[in-house]
């Protein structure tokens, strides 16, 4: 007979417990009361960004102490060994009580980089690893993404030449979210420049206190520096904190994005939300224009909300979301992009003078930082290359075709 609950059972049991150890929030927000935030990408100084890990880090600790941290990871992890969606179920529970909110640095560590090592690492590895990560007291940031490389991840040209018993590390990496708080970057390097680029690369984990590591901000539109630049200006990494054999790094690399694309379906929801709660209190009538986008971003929500379930469904079937995962991220941003569309329209110029006035500047951080995502995680010509090969069965486009 099996020991694992239900799923209604579970969410009780959830619900038991979260009650005893957290405040319960409020159900909804009072309209034009509290933090009217809408921001995309958090926007705290580094002594903030580090006072709010560290109190999401102790909530993490208290999670993974009771049991309800790793909960489909093997008991020798600290988990419970409960089937992958069981993880969604618990956090919509814990959206109900007044916990710290987890930065992107938290999924990181225990959704991308956690697996990708339970996956690739020596037993060693394992053993060093992920019991840390899945607790939090190790956090880990992704050093991917080069500015000569774009969306082609495979281009990448930071390299590492072996030197004695491990390798040297020189290169630039960007966009790098949780630097500034990491205590490891999992870095994708070109280990061979003489053979085709997706063989020749192999991903390390990196001391981000290491000799020739710094980290610098990225200053973005909104304001925030939610992103970095790291820059490896001859890095001694061991050979024992490479990841993966010598050239399989893409292998390693795709375990990590699959997993970051299984994350994205979420994305934009609550702002959505608080968008359509602004056509219900805006002080006059909506024209039938309005109306008409309102409804449209309504149905567009609950359809991103239903794409989740897909997920989920799939997850729970045993096998690993493809196309669920790539239309989820592209609906995703389809549906940010309809909340500034709804937003613009609703507030007009109110949206761009900083008056003071509740609920209306806020949203620039919105319109400023939704397009972001069409890049993050895979880009939307990314995602529909995937949907239009490996689901419909297109071929490839040759090398040097179209315009």
């Amino acid at each position: 007979m099996s020991d694992i609950p239900g799923p209604e059972e579970f969410r009780a049991e959830a619900r038991r417990w979260l009650t005893g150890v957290a405040k319960t929030r409020a159900a909804r927000q009072e309209w034009g009361r509290g933090d009217d935030s809408v921001a995309v990408f958090e926007n705290r100084t580094e002594a903030e960004e580090r006072e709010h890990t560290d109190r999401t880090r102790e909530w993490e600790h208290t999670r993974y102490d009771q049991g309800w941290g790793a909960l489909d990871w093997p008991k020798e992890y600290g988990g419970r060994e409960l089937p992958a969606h069981y993880e969604q179920l618990y956090r919509a529970e814990e959206a109900a009580f007044d916990v710290p909110r987890r930065t992107e640095i938290f999924p990181v560590t225990q959704q991308l980089v956690a697996p990708a090592i339970r996956v690739w690492g020596t037993a060693e590895q394992k053993r060093r690893w992920l019991r840390p990560m899945l607790r939090t007291d190790e956090l880990a940031c992704q050093l991917f993404s080069e500015t000569e490389a774009g969306s082609d991840l495979a281009a990448v040209r930071t390299r590492a030449v072996p030197d004695g018993d491990g390798w040297m590390l020189r290169g630039h990496k960007v966009w790098t979210s949780g630097a500034q708080v990491a205590t490891w970057g999992v870095a994708v390097c070109r280990t061979n420049p003489g053979v085709p680029k997706h063989a020749g690369i192999t991903v390390f984990l990196v001391r981000m206190d290491a000799p020739g590591v710094t980290v610098r901000p990225i200053r973005q539109m909104t304001g925030g520096s939610s992103f970095n630049e790291v820059y490896l200006d001859d890095v001694f990494v061991p050979d024992a904190d490479r990841l993966g054999p010598v050239g399989e790094g893409w292998r390693v690399t795709l375990t990590v994005l699959a997993a970051e694309r299984l994350d994205s379906g979420g994305l934009g929801l609550g702002n959505a939300d608080r968008a359509l709660d602004l056509a219900r209190h805006l002080p006059r009538p909506l024209t039938g224009g309005e109306r008409q986008q309102a409804a449209d971003l309504f149905v567009r929500a609950l359809v991103q909300r239903l794409i989740g379930l897909r997920v989920s469904a799939a997850l729970v079937a045993g096998r690993e979301p493809g196309a669920e995962a790539s239309v989820g991220k592209l609906h995703a941003t389809a549906t940010m992009r309809a909340t500034t569309d709804l937003v613009q329209q609703l507030l007009g110029p109110r949206l761009a003078a900083d008056t003071g006035e509740w609920g209306t500047f806020a949203w620039t951080e919105h319109l400023l930082g939704a397009p972001g995502y069409r890049i993050a995680g895979g880009s939307d010509e990314i995602q529909r290359t995937i949907l239009a090969e490996r689901v419909l069965g297109l071929p490839k486009e040759p090398k040097g075709a179209g315009s």
